[in-house]
C-alpha cells in the first residue's frame, strides 16, 4: 500500500461520510478514523506492519457515544450488521431476550468475512439500535443490555 492508495481511501472517506476505516493488506494494517468535531489537531498515527511501513494516517480521538443506562454493545469494526445467520432464519436475539456471556447478538460482515459479535456479560436486551442490512461503524452501539 502506497501513499496515493492511502489518499485514495481518505477521499473515499470524505466522500462517503464515514468516520472509521481499517485495511489491512499484506500485513500493513491502516487505521484512519476522523472525528465531526471543527478545528481538533491529529493526536496520534496508529499503523501496525509484519513488513516495511509505506506511509501512516493521522487518527483523531472518536466521539463517545451517550449511554442510556444498561451495558452497550459496540461494534468492534466497520461493516454490515446482520441480526440472523441468514435471510431466512430467526434473529439471534430480539428486544426482551435474556443472553448468558458468550452468546451469540449478531454477525457484522467485512470484508467478506462473517464476524460473530458476543454479549460480553448476562443480561437482557433492551435496545437493538441498528438496523437489520445496515452499516455499522467502529463502536457504534448496536445493543443495550440491562
Amino acid at each position: 500500500m502506497n501513499i496515493k492508495e492511502i489518499k485514495a481511501l481518505s477521499d473515499i472517506m470524505l466522500k462517503t461520510g464515514l468516520t472509521v476505516m481499517e485495511i489491512e493488506e499484506d500485513g500493513l494494517r491502516v487505521r484512519m478514523e476522523k472525528n465531526s468535531v471543527a478545528a481538533v489537531p491529529p493526536t496520534s498515527v496508529e499503523i501496525a506492519a509484519n513488513g516495511p511501513v509505506a506511509a501512516a494516517a493521522a487518527v483523531l480521538p472518536a466521539a463517545q457515544p451517550q449511554e442510556n443506562g444498561g451495558k452497550c454493545v459496540k461494534s468492534p469494526m466497520v461493516g454490515v450488521f446482520y441480526a440472523a445467520p441468514s435471510p431466512d432464519a430467526e434473529p439471534f436475539v430480539s428486544v426482551g431476550s435474556k443472553v448468558k456471556k458468550g452468546d451469540v447478538l449478531c454477525i457484522v460482515e467485512a470484508m467478506k468475512l462473517m464476524n460473530e459479535i458476543t454479549a460480553d456479560c448476562d443480561g437482557e436486551i433492551t435496545e437493538i439500535c441498528v438496523e437489520n442490512g445496515a452499516v455499522v461503524e467502529y463502536g457504534q452501539p448496536l445493543f443495550r443490555l440491562q
